[in-house]
């Protein structure tokens, strides 16, 4: 063969190799990436953001949002070092990673860790089907750097927190971190931090509050990775391990559900509702209408409203004992209910007529049955007590209506 032959041949090489990077590159630029706006739950915040209640989606699933600050820096650091240690330097693949998973399945007949990026795993729940087939996963693959073209690191990352599975109808690290543990991601401890990061993985066959055996050992996995990537030191891990798994689900915040529902029917296009209310003192109030509703029987209920008499802001409302307890008619908000005023009038009445000086504590008045154009007013008790004081225990404590005659008379 003569020189220039040889120099054809690799001419025809090259022209092939850019011809083929060159069909790659056009082909990956008409590949569209899935939609990833999330739709999550509904919120409804006090007036310093604590969580009041939040709602729903429409399928019964929670989805709570979630900003990358609103998580614990710990908690992303073992999520990266678990599921994506070159999150931040690849393009939507890794291929050591790939390659590396493919050589263990070959080498040893069996899935030994997976090669998929933390974007892959976001196009897989977007998309909500399995990438397990060979066709599958060159979508998912290609999907993946589809969409790193289009959003920045900081928004995958928070898209995959908002989406990724923890059993149930619970998605999102936000919603997880109340469901398991009741409090925001932010105050997670590293063993809690760990869980959370195992979960996803196999979110059912891990439940907690299923298999507890299984729990642990994921969430064990995950604090060793930590350890050896050093997000956690040595006492963490250990002391992270003695930490008990969860048993049960926990179920997520539900103060003040009354004017929640009404602040979310009056705006249905808002997402987030901040409300003037006090968090901490609305749990206190609702605790203690609880304990005294008790010790009215099975249908007595408690309704109680606060409100700082500067501003006219309310700080508290409970309109009801409990929302679901339809033998207390639970869910009607008696603070907004219409109804006899009763005793409320009763001291300002008798404030104006000793202010206006027809009457004082000792003066005498009637409770006698009346008749007002067919009405007849009747006392709580049904009972009427005839001549009483101002004064005494019968006026101060009655809830019905006292037809009143003052006499200028002392007893």
């Amino acid at each position: 063969m003569t020189p220039w032959a040889g120099y054809r041949g690799l001419s025809l090489v090259a022209a092939s190799a850019g011809l083929l990077v060159l069909a790659s590159l056009i082909l990956l630029e008409a590949v569209e990436p899935p939609d990833a706006e999330v739709a999550t739950s509904k919120l409804v915040l006090d007036r310093d953001g604590r969580l009041l209640r939040a709602f729903t989606l429409a399928d019964g699933r929670w989805r709570l949002p979630v900003r990358l600050d609103e998580v614990d820096p710990r908690f992303l650091a073992m999520l990266l070092a678990f599921e994506d240690r070159r999150f931040y330097a690849h393009r939507g693949v890794d291929a050591r990673a790939l390659v590396r998973a493919a050589a263990q399945l070959i080498s040893q007949g069996r899935r030994v860790s997976g090669g998929s990026t933390l974007s892959m795993q976001l196009v897989r729940l977007l998309q909500g089907h399995s990438t397990r087939s060979p066709g599958g996963k060159l979508d998912q693959i290609l999907k993946a750097l589809a969409l790193e073209r289009r959003l920045d690191k900081a928004a995958i990352l928070t898209a995959y927190l908002a989406l990724a599975p923890y059993g149930g109808n619970i998605e999102g690290v936000r919603a997880a971190a109340w469901a398991w543990f009741g409090k925001e991601p932010r105050h997670l401890t590293p063993a809690q931090a760990a869980l959370l990061v195992a979960l996803p993985q196999s979110p059912e066959a891990r439940r907690p509050d299923r298999d507890p055996d299984a729990a642990r050992r994921a969430r064990d996995r995950v604090l060793d990775r930590a350890l050896a990537a050093g997000v956690i030191d040595a006492q963490e891990a250990v002391a992270a391990r003695r930490e008990p798994i969860p048993n049960v689900r926990r179920p997520l915040p539900l103060l003040a559900p009354h004017v929640a529902q009404r602040a979310v029917a009056e705006q249905p296009e808002r997402s987030v509702h901040r409300l003037s209310l006090d968090g901490v003192l609305q749990a206190r109030l609702e605790t203690l209408a609880a304990e005294h509703a008790a010790a009215l029987g099975e249908r007595g209920s408690v309704a109680l409203l606060v409100a700082d008499h500067r501003s006219g802001e309310v700080l508290a409302r409970v309109g009801s004992v409990d929302l679901f307890d339809t033998g207390r008619s639970g869910f009607i908000d008696m603070t907004r209910a219409v109804r006899s005023p009763g005793s409320t009038l009763k001291p300002l009445i008798y404030g104006l007529a000793f202010e206006l000086g027809l009457a004082h504590p000792e003066s005498l008045i009637e409770d006698r049955p009346a008749g007002f154009a067919g009405y007849v007013p009747s006392n709580f008790d049904r009972e009427f007590q005839g001549t009483v004081t101002v004064h005494g225990p019968p006026c101060r404590h009655r809830g019905g209506w006292f037809r009143s005659h003052w006499r200028r008379r002392s007893c």
